[in-house]
């Protein structure tokens, strides 16, 4: 173990200790929400927001809740120069129902991409057109035929469909269900999918095309020779929400006032 991760293990054994020491909160007290993710328009402009609020705050309780035993959801649209009374140090839980509830803060630098559906979100004719390998091959598409040539439906989603990680908007990525549309509870118009908060920015598998050009290099290099520090170069924030999933937050385009609901996938 190097000293980096020597000195993490200690810190935490220390916060750890230090929790377990302290007295057990009173049964009614109040379990303070944590952030998860703070969007500006500025960066995102992606983001729609209503009104003149340029700044979206989501937060969830660490704790899992009924009847999908997920974390809840909060989404707070503010006006970033009305933001003045900022805590130095926010609240903490006590405890929490699992340590990727408890989000690793991280800087966002987001960047826009092009991605597709996912395969069971296309048509069946546009279907037959991603498996039909004489296509790919008339395209010049760069695809190993060794490895494709006889399913080319597993490239299209690895590499095109649904890009994985954090992202605002895009493509659901179904693999838990089968495409499952959201409708508002209040006017029924189909909800759209407004951020995922992913388990991991990339898989270890051929997934790691996903990564950012500049940490591609830690994304290979994590298969070999470990990650650093202990620090997992896809995942950043460390959240883990059901079996490394992906949590998908969605709105209603008809009003961001009605409420918005969430998908595990």
């Amino acid at each position: 173990m190097t000293p980096e991760e020597e000195a993490i293990k200690e810190r935490n054994a220390a916060r750890l200790t230090e929790r377990l020491d302290a007295d057990p909160p009173p049964a009614d007290c109040p379990v303070p929400m944590l952030p998860v993710a703070q969007l500006y328009l500025r960066d995102i402009p992606l983001l729609q927001p209503p009104g003149q609020a340029d700044l979206l705050q989501v937060l969830w309780c660490p704790y899992d809740h009924d009847p999908h035993h997920k974390p809840a959801t909060a989404l707070f649209w503010r006006s970033a120069a009305e933001v003045v009374d900022i805590l130095a140090t926010p609240p903490e839980p006590y405890e929490v129902n699992d340590d990727g509830y408890l989000p690793e803060p991280c800087v966002l630098a987001p960047e826009a991409i092009t991605e597709y559906p996912n395969s069971l979100d296309l048509s069946p004719q546009m279907l037959l057109m991603v498996q039909d390998w004489s296509r790919w091959q008339a395209a010049g598409a760069d695809v190993d035929s060794s490895e494709h040539a006889d399913c080319p439906r597993d490239f299209y989603d690895v590499h095109l469909a649904d890009a994985p990680g954090w992202k605002v908007g895009g493509w659901p990525p179904w693999g838990r269900t089968d495409p499952n549309p959201r409708y508002c509870t209040v006017c029924d118009v189909q909800m759209v999918p407004l951020l995922t908060i992913a388990s991991y920015e990339w898989d270890g598998g051929e997934g790691r095309s996903w990564a950012p050009h500049e940490e591609q290099a830690a994304a290979y290099a994590a298969n070999t020779t470990g990650h650093c520090c202990g620090q997992d170069p896809s995942q950043p924030t460390k959240v883990e929400v059901g079996s490394t999933d992906n949590m998908q937050i969605y709105v209603c385009p008809a009003s961001p006032g009605h409420p918005h609901t969430d998908l595990i996938q």
